[in-house]
């Protein structure tokens, strides 16, 4: 055979993994799983609100299993991934009708992902809110709607090493 190298005293090290296993991802729960906290139905590898009820329908000797999932994990431990800070004139003379558009895409982000959740609405005062969420992205969706609804300014803060986003919205 013409241009294949042939390898015949090939020695081949044996990989050491130092980190045990912590670079796999964690096993998948088996499926439809429950969880206890939210209501979402764990099915075809997705946790889901919208969940059809014949995907969660069981034969007889098949129990339904019942797992937390990481959003409602994320709850308890109370670490979050996402910080919303809004403040200015505008917020202080608009405040219901920009909490009712928070409100509003928060429970639609969660209607499309369990895990996305506001975990804490707090009122630092002097026209200031802080909205902690359950993963980043969610901090995101809240700015770019503020933004898309009520112009304003918005920056976006990352932290890439611990998943963390720090959103700012002024007007």
């Amino acid at each position: 055979m013409r241009g294949v190298k042939r390898y015949t005293n090939a020695t081949f090290t044996k990989r050491v993994d130092h980190d045990g296993g912590r670079h796999r991802p964690p096993r998948p729960p088996s499926e439809p799983a429950l969880c206890p906290g939210c209501g979402a139905v764990y099915v075809r590898k997705h946790w889901s609100h919208r969940a059809p009820g014949r995907a969660i329908a069981r034969r007889a000797d098949q129990p339904l299993i019942v797992r937390v999932c990481a959003s409602c994990r994320t709850r308890r431990t109370g670490v979050p991934h996402g910080f919303l800070h809004i403040d200015g004139e505008f917020f202080a003379l608009h405040r219901e009708e920009l909490e009712r558009l928070l409100r509003n895409e928060a429970d639609q982000a969660r209607e499309d992902n369990p895990l996305n959740q506001v975990l804490a609405w707090e009122d630092l005062g002097a026209g200031t809110l802080l909205i902690t969420t359950s993963t980043e992205h969610l901090a995101q969706r809240l700015g770019r709607a503020l933004e898309k609804a009520y112009d304003g300014e918005v920056h976006y803060g990352f932290s890439h090493e611990n998943k963390l986003a720090h959103v700012w919205w002024h007007r």
